[in-house]
């Protein structure tokens, strides 16, 4: 048992989540999604994120879940954010079949929960797959290939580029809280869960100090960004075509979106036919 709290307290650490986040956000630069144009993953982000809303046939749904699962595998998502994903989608819908089979319910219940349920992972594995796949660069170029505006785009970038900052600034102020605090003592197991209640408690006391810390580096990018002419920059055609020409579909993409399509066409048939 001691050693069961000990590696769900080492799972739960902030460096290891640091350690997750970022391997998500920037670790993936091998992988094959990663070389894809980002022109291919957002419009198939758009189909897979926009259209399972509208379906009602479990079939083709759990077809579809297969799909993005597989593409999700090909995309080395990190462990802590699978996670989070089996935690979302049964905090949004898995528990009210528990709580509607308690409260009397009956085998009929299932199947309107399992398609919502299915829903929500289609569209969420899809999600996973398309950002942990694309870097800050490619995420705004491509939203900018598609008429996004430039100020929108350059946000989304700057977001993803700021994460390690925040990651930093978020332990560092941890670290400060820890020195001027005396955590207790967490050999015995429950000791582990008091030590496991005073680091939530310190987590949630270093939320203020980390928006005020963003807010003043934010002030601080946004000058810097005036002074070096970003407001006139994004007005140019020419920086956006320079921006633009990394954007090349290959062979991969093609084929990756001729998969999707045909996946997409099967199932549909497969559902039709057998179900």
């Amino acid at each position: 048992m001691s050693a069961l709290s000990e590696n769900i307290l080492d799972k739960l650490s902030i460096d290891n989540i640091k350690t997750q986040v970022l391997k998500n956000a920037y670790g993936n630069d091998d992988t094959v999604i990663a070389g894809m144009d980002p022109r291919f993953l957002l419009a198939w982000y758009c189909f897979f994120g926009i259209v399972p809303w509208f379906l009602d046939n479990v079939a083709l749904l759990l077809l579809l879940f297969v799909f993005v699962a597989v593409t999700t595998k090909l995309a080395k998502v990190a462990p802590l954010v699978l996670l989070l994903f089996c935690v979302g989608v049964f905090s949004q819908t898995g528990y009210l079949l528990l709580v509607a089979l308690f409260f009397g319910g009956d085998a009929s219940t299932v199947l309107p929960l399992l398609v919502m349920s299915l829903k929500v992972a289609v569209v969420s594995l899809a999600s996973i797959t398309v950002f942990s796949g694309l870097d800050p660069d490619k995420l705004a170029s491509g939203l900018l290939w598609y008429g996004c505006p430039d100020q929108l785009s350059f946000s989304i970038s700057f977001a993803y580029r700021i994460l390690p900052i925040l990651m930093e600034e978020f332990q560092n102020i941890l670290l400060s809280y820890r020195m001027r605090g005396v955590a207790p003592e967490h050999k015995t197991f429950f000791g582990k869960i008091r030590y496991l209640g005073y680091q939530i408690k310190i987590i949630i006391q270093a939320f203020y100090p980390l928006m005020l810390n963003t807010a003043k580096r934010s002030r601080t990018t946004v000058e810097a960004l005036e002074l070096k002419g970003y407001r006139y920059a994004v007005q140019d055609k020419r920086v956006k075509r320079m921006k633009l020409q990394m954007l090349k579909a290959g062979k991969a993409d093609y084929l990756f979106a001729g998969i999707s399509v045909v996946w997409v066409l099967v199932s549909v048939c497969v559902s039709r036919i057998y179900f």
